[in-house]
């Protein structure tokens, strides 16, 4: 169905001193025409059996926030171009974006279990949407911050596969030369800020690189400075202290920064419908006075709507925005989790949402691309990724005196030692006997 937004009345907060009445909620109502899906298609929010929490958790009060976040475009040729959401080359960019990162993904997990890479490898399968609807929006100016479910990330912003894949193995030629492994993910070149381990900590770094955009435009006045930052995390984050903070800062200021919540219902191992207190995350943006929006996370197309309408007020200057795209995630929370706690039925529910298959479905119903057309985007990505491979596991690993660098801000401090060698060529370095 197309759409289309209205400039006048989407994604506005409530008045700061407005009372909230039942009577008018003004629930952000996602795309109509969707499969059964947690606020999508309905004034108040439901939750599909079987996976219904109990009545005492929720709330039973109207929900109230945002008003016509996605209006229905009439036209009478439901076919005609006009209608379609994207052109044929958008089309392609995003099916061939988000088969990068399935398949990116895909391929790390046979690496980890072959024993190419090591410590914990969070896999980003079934929540491309929302990285291709977001990302592929951006200047390469614009700045991204990541969680430690980062690969994708940085892949949607344009760093090689190559050099992702390389930083995955502990190999110098990887992004970040070995030294970030799968959770910190950094470009300078692409503007990733970094993966953060931690939940949480990148939402302060999000809303640093904000206000330096608003600083360079309106204190050093570099007119043409309208760089905008998103800030990625998951539903667990929305219970730390620093994504309060951040939202007050952002609205404060009006900061050139989205909220992106990557809500795949689960917190590791702790359903989000049992640990927060009002499950609709995006209702927590008009507490601030910002605009806040939920979003079908699982449709690229519907998350890309909603992106270019936030997008494009923070380059205009309009503030932050704080979107909960609602999606889930294939797979366990790391390579390490057996995924025993998920309820089948969940999961098998979700498998029939797959935002890939969905594009492609709209890709052939609207007559965009042939068959062999994706099929040549598939070929293409998958010797990408078989290549990304064979250069990581070519590459070098660190030499020893690497190890110290970037760690200190002066590393004579401690990393050099009086006869300017890096201390930890010493032999006897690793045994914790050298001369310190």
């Amino acid at each position: 169905m197309a759409t289309s937004f209205s400039a006048t009345k989407v994604l506005q907060p409530l008045p700061l001193n407005s009372t909230r009445s039942a009577e008018k909620p003004l629930l952000a109502q996602s795309l109509k025409g969707s499969s059964s899906f947690l606020g999508s298609s309905s004034h108040k929010l439901s939750f599909n059996k079987p996976f219904s929490p109990p009545q005492s958790q929720r709330r039973s009060n109207a929900v109230v926030a945002v008003s016509d976040v996605v209006k229905e475009k009439k036209s009478k040729s439901k076919s005609s171009i006009s209608n379609l959401l994207i052109t044929k080359e958008e089309g392609l960019e995003l099916y061939e974006d988000m088969v990068l990162g399935r398949a990116f993904e895909d391929m790390c997990a046979q690496m980890y279990y072959r024993g190419k890479m090591f410590g914990f490898v969070h896999l980003y399968n079934g929540q491309e949407a929302v990285s291709t609807g977001f990302i592929k929006l951006l200047k390469k100016e614009d700045s991204v911050v990541s969680t430690y479910r980062d690969h994708v990330h940085a892949l949607s912003k344009g760093v090689p596969a190559r050099q992702v894949m390389s930083e995955l193995f502990g190999k110098t030629t990887g992004c970040c030369r070995g030294q970030g492994g799968s959770m910190h993910m950094f470009s300078k070149e692409h503007n990733v800020l970094g993966g953060f381990a931690f939940i949480g900590e990148g939402i302060p770094v999000a809303t640093g690189a904000a206000f330096t955009s608003k600083y360079r435009r309106e204190v050093l006045k570099e007119a043409d400075c309208d760089h905008v930052t998103l800030a990625f995390f998951g539903d667990g984050t929305c219970n730390n202290g620093q994504f309060y903070e951040c939202l007050n800062m952002a609205a404060l200021w009006k900061l050139p920064i989205i909220f992106v919540v990557e809500n795949n219902l689960w917190a590791i191992g702790m359903s989000h419908l049992r640990s927060t207190s009002d499950p609709e995350i995006w209702k927590k943006g008009p507490a601030f006075g910002m605009s806040g929006v939920h979003v079908d996370g699982m449709d690229v197309l519907k998350v890309r709507e909603v992106a270019k309408e936030a997008v494009g007020r923070a380059r205009r200057g309009e503030g932050p925005t704080l979107v909960e795209c609602e999606t889930y995630r294939f797979r366990g929370h790391s390579l390490a989790d057996p995924d025993e706690l998920r309820d089948p039925a969940e999961k098998n529910h979700y498998a029939t949402r797959d935002p890939i298959t969905a594009l492609k479905k709209y890709i052939f119903e609207n007559n965009l691309a042939s068959e062999a057309e994706l099929k040549a985007i598939d070929k293409k990505i998958d010797e990408l990724v078989e290549e990304s491979v064979e250069f990581a596991d070519a590459s070098p690993v660190p030499a020893r005196n690497q190890l110290l660098e970037n760690v200190f801000a002066d590393p004579r401090g401690f990393g050099i030692g009086p006869d300017g060698r890096y201390r930890c060529e010493d032999p006897k370095f690793t045994e914790g006997t050298a001369q310190v």
